[in-house]
């Protein structure tokens, strides 16, 4: 290449003319060699040599704004040389002058024009000495070696060339070169990289960035050629975009502000950019593919239009032709740059409001004390300013409208939800997304007043919203620190509001909220409270879930049932009619379903009655209903028929509207307001031993209204219906007894006109002839349990008296085997017990007598005259009781005559009789008599000091020996063994077996 330029005919740019100005100049001055060569050292070192790539696009830009074309460049490294070949207006003699005259261009008034007045040519010494400009018109080349040989012909250089070791200034002096451009372009900047310059090169081509078209406003695309391997760069403008491709594609978010400087501005500026006074600023942002920004990252600089060092923190493109210092990177102060700034912040205002309303633009906004340098502060400042200034910011209200930021509001602790619920009451109110806590040092330099949960509330209280409106706002709010949510209002089913959640009712799904008004609760209105975020909140913040069981468990509830008599009574202004009271009352507890019985305190609900007047429902019986029946006529109120009618019947028996026998329940007897509750505790308490401590009482049940029964008859199918713990025994002391109904019913003549405990039940043989048989269907037999048995009579002190009466009624029968033991029975049941002596007593099942004798000793009743009371072997506590004497008090007898001594143990039969007692062998003697006579009586046998006499029968010397063993029951063992001595082996086996 190098050849073929050195060759090259002609000078149509007069090149030579031009070396020759410039030689005689330097030879006339050599101050002015030394001044150029000085200003390209300049420029070469300050900072162009790495931006070589740049100011070749520039240039090509240039010259298509000059073309009127689109702009387009061609950069191919091929064989050590780096080309440049672009379209648009072609190297010309003002170009040429241009290149070979340092500090000034011909690029002075043209309008889009982004050079630096030529300057940036010098960038291609970094990489070469012999650099050459090829256009159609002819060509132009510069060569270091030629400028040396030329400059050191020169005697008064050749000192001040040695001085800078060979070096001058290699673009003063221009050679005409040969060649043309590529077809399509118009001209070619042609490169000879000088040693190692190639690789360096092809890495700035490899790293070239597409988006550098966005500050060439005249190149709409660059070709990258590097080893025949090519790289398309494109752009595609329009009115605020421009999409790039590199490959893939990138579309950018443009703004562009043009205008002219005051004249007055650049009056201390050089010459050439005096006259330069259009400007075009431009912000750029690439944008995803749903087109919202992605902020450049940190490291971005000021174009100014080309790279410069001015650090910007900015995330955005900003190109502005500021002025530029003499180390062509800084941007040099004053107006100028002034003007440009506010020029570049209201480009870069115009940039965000007319981005897409997404939340994402917020990363655009300057961080107040993030600057990095004087020119970026200045920058983030008046964009910052012209922000705040501006309505851009979207309302959550309106989504068409804008606002300027010191109209707007962002929650604290946004969400889509909470936003939605109070666009409408806080004005300027953000979008969530706008509101992150990300973006709140964004909103917070915008001047975006934060709204707290605290103020939310604060702004909600006393607005006037439909329910589902409050309901989306708890759920919305679900999740917000409780501490700021205690004031949040809570609209109520009766019209009020309350002024916090605490103590609100929440109702559940089929409370019927709206008959409930009379009640006065603070029942919050149901669809308000729907969603479960919103209950949830709620209840997190004190209110209450409202079942309908949860509402009747409500003290206000029970304190208007309890009152409700006195509002019939003495009405006071603002108390509910009791019509109304009632209706809530009944509405409620027909969905709560209490048991009957479950709440007494609801009996005394006041409800209409059927004489007109008010009543406790505990004191109305349900007309026709079974229980009105058998009741005495007038004994209770009777409902008013329209209630009856139209209420619910379970709410009805719920609140104590009698169809039948109610139930009372009491921790104790003296709480039981029942019809002999007193003498029932004194009944229980009898069955107690004497000793015991005082009771622990269990949950006792009882049936009220038995002593208002007219109808027996058909009160006890009712009875008999009831629940089984009205019949259930209690369990006191670890006795148990009868409970308070079979108690009431037994004592009581409600069998045919008698009394349950003075008949005997049918199946009863033992108390047959003592007392008539129970006459009732079974299942009532069954509950009323009439005695069955002597033990069943004894249980209950009074029953024993009863029967004490009756064993001295003549009229009356007793079987024996009850004879033999019911006085000593009785004396047992009623040890203690001040009881009066009977008139009569029984001394044989068929047999009364008023005179009579308890037998306190078997031997003694031949001597007897009187008749023997049976003592089954408590004969002292039997004569206490009837108060009778023993007949040991009356007999004292002497035995007549003298008999045979003899060891019990010499006796036919002993050893048998000593086996049957248990003994070894039998001791003591006894006294055998031939006829016994005690006091001139005969009698079998009779005990002694140290010996028994007998009359030596077998009988009597059983009896004799068993009184003395104190194995009375064995008598008859023992007197078998002495009467069949001979066979005693015989007996034993028979022993054995048992």
């Amino acid at each position: 290449m190098q050849t073929a330029i050195d060759g090259a005919p002609g000078d149509p740019f007069g090149t030579a003319e031009i070396r020759r100005r410039v030689l005689a100049a330097w030879a006339e001055d050599p101050a002015r060699f030394r001044e150029d060569a000085n200003a390209e050292e300049d420029l070469v070192r300050g900072g162009y040599r790495d931006r070589l790539l740049v100011e070749l696009a520039q240039n090509a830009a240039d010259a298509a704004v000059r073309g009127g074309v689109p702009g387009r460049l061609r950069l191919e490294l091929d064989a050590g040389t780096l080309r440049a070949a672009n379209t648009g207006a072609p190297l010309d003699e003002g170009g040429v002058q241009g290149l070979a005259t340092l500090r000034a261009s011909v690029k002075r008034d043209e309008t889009g024009s982004v050079g630096r007045f030529g300057v940036g040519f010098a960038a291609v010494l970094a990489v070469t000495d012999e650099p050459a400009v090829l256009s159609a018109a002819g060509g132009v080349r510069f060569s270091a070696a030629q400028t040396h040989d030329e400059v050191v012909a020169v005697p008064a250089l050749a000192a001040e060339v040695a001085r800078r070791g060979g070096a001058a200034p290699v673009l003063r002096l221009p050679w005409p070169a040969e060649g043309a451009p590529p077809d399509g372009f118009t001209t070619e900047v042609v490169l000879p990289l000088r040693d190692g310059a190639p690789p360096v090169v092809a890495a700035a081509l490899d790293a070239l960035p597409a988006e550098l078209l966005l500050a060439l406003p005249g190149l709409a695309g660059i070709d990258v050629i590097v080893d025949g391997a090519q790289r398309c760069l494109r752009i595609e403008r329009s009115a605020r975009s421009a999409r790039i491709t590199d490959g893939g594609g990138t579309t950018w978010a443009i703004a562009e502000r043009s205008g002219e400087l005051p004249a007055e501005l650049l009056a201390d500026r050089p010459v050439e950019e005096r006259s330069r006074r259009a400007w075009t600023v431009t912000a750029a942002v690439p944008l995803d593919q749903e087109g919202r920004p992605r902020p450049l990252p940190s490291g971005q600089v000021v174009h100014a239009p080309t790279p410069s060092d001015e650090p910007l923190s900015l995330p955005v493109r900003l190109i502005a032709p500021f002025p530029l210092g003499p180390d062509r990177r800084h941007v040099a102060p004053g107006p100028v740059t002034d003007a440009l700034v506010a020029a570049a912040a209201g480009t870069c205002a115009d940039l965000v409001v007319g981005l897409p309303a997404d939340p994402a633009v917020l990363a655009l906004v300057p961080q107040v004390g993030l600057a990095g340098a004087e020119l970026d502060a200045a920058l983030c400042a008046a964009v910052l300013e012209q922000l705040r200034a501006t309505s851009w910011l979207p309302v959550a209200a309106d989504p068409t409208a804008r606002q300027a930021p010191d109209r707007a509001a962002a929650l604290d602790d946004p969400t889509e939800e909470r936003v939605a619920a109070l666009a409408d009451v806080v004005p300027g109110l953000l979008p969530a997304g706008w509101s992150r806590r990300s973006d709140s040092r964004s909103l917070t330099a915008l001047g975006v007043r934060r709204i707290g949960t605290a103020a939310a509330v604060e702004a909600v209280r006393g607005v006037d919203r439909l329910p589902s409106w409050w309901a989306g706002l708890y759920a919305a709010l679900d999740g917000a620190d409780r501490e700021e949510l205690g004031a949040l209002p809570v609209p109520l089913a009766d019209g009020r509001t309350a002024h916090g959640p605490a103590g609100v009712l929440l109702p559940e799904a089929g409370l019927p909220v709206h008959r409930l008004g009379a009640l006065g609760l603070r029942l919050a209105e149901p669809e308000a409270v729907a969603p479960p975020a919103a209950r949830r909140l709620l209840e997190r913040l004190g209110a209450q879930p409202a079942t309908a069981v949860a509402v009747l468990a409500d003290p206000a509830v029970r304190a208007a049932v309890e009152t409700s008599m006195d509002i019939v009574d003495h009405a006071v202004d603002g108390s509910p009619e009791p019509e109304e009271l009632a209706e809530a009352v009944l509405a409620l507890v027909a969905v709560a379903r209490p048991a009957v019985g479950e709440l007494p305190w609801l009996a005394g609900l006041a409800l209409p009655d059927a004489d007109g007047g008010w009543a406790p429902a505990g004191e109305l019986v349900l007309p026709g209903s079974p229980l009105a029946a058998v009741l005495a006529e007038g004994s209770l109120g009777v409902l008013e028929a329209e209630t009856a009618a139209t209420a619910d019947p379970d709410a009805l028996r719920a609140v104590g509207v009698l169809d039948t026998f109610a139930l009372v329940r009491a921790e104790d007897p003296d709480e039981l307001d029942v019809d002999g509750a007193d003498r029932w505790a004194d009944a229980v308490l009898d069955r107690l031993p004497h000793d015991a401590p005082p009771p622990q009482w269990p949950l006792l049940t009882a049936v009220r209204d038995l002593e208002l029964v007219a109808d027996w008859a058909g009160a006890l199918p009712l009875l008999a219906s009831l629940p089984p713990e009205a019949w259930a025994d209690v369990v006191v002391g670890g006795v148990a007894v009868p409970g308070y109904l079979r108690w009431w019913l037994s004592t009581h003549p409600v069998l045919g006109g008698e009394r349950p405990d003075r008949l005997r039940h049918p199946e009863s043989e033992e108390l047959q002839g003592l007392y008539e048989s129970a006459t009732a269907a079974p299942e009532v037999l069954a509950l009323l349990r009439p005695p069955g048995s002597v033990a069943d009579v004894l249980a209950d002190v009074d029953g024993a008296i009863d029967l004490l009466d009756r064993l001295g009624d003549p009229a009356r029968t007793v079987r024996p085997g009850v004879l033999r033991t019911v006085y000593a029975q009785l004396a047992d049941a009623l040890d203690g017990i001040d009881v009066d002596p009977p008139d009569r007593v029984r001394v044989a099942p068929d047999r009364v007598v008023e005179d009579a004798v308890v037998l306190d000793a078997p031997y003694l009743q031949p001597l007897v005259r009187k008749p023997l009371v049976p003592a089954a072997g408590a004969p002292g506590a039997v004569a206490d009781l009837l108060d009778l004497p023993l007949a040991g008090e009356l007999v004292r007898g002497t035995v007549t005559g003298r008999g045979e001594r003899r060891r019990w143990a010499d006796l036919p039969g002993a050893a048998l009789a000593a086996a049957r007692l248990d003994v070894a062998e039998l001791t003591g003697e006894v006294e055998l008599h031939d006829g016994l006579d005690v006091d001139g009586r005969p009698v079998p046998w009779w005990p002694g000091e140290d010996a028994d006499h007998v009359d030596g029968t077998p009988e009597s010397l059983g009896r004799a020996l068993a009184w003395r063993a104190g194995a009375w029951s064995r008598r008859q063992a023992l007197a078998e063994a002495f009467a069949f001595p001979d066979r005693a082996a015989e007996l034993a086996a028979e022993d054995a077996i048992g």
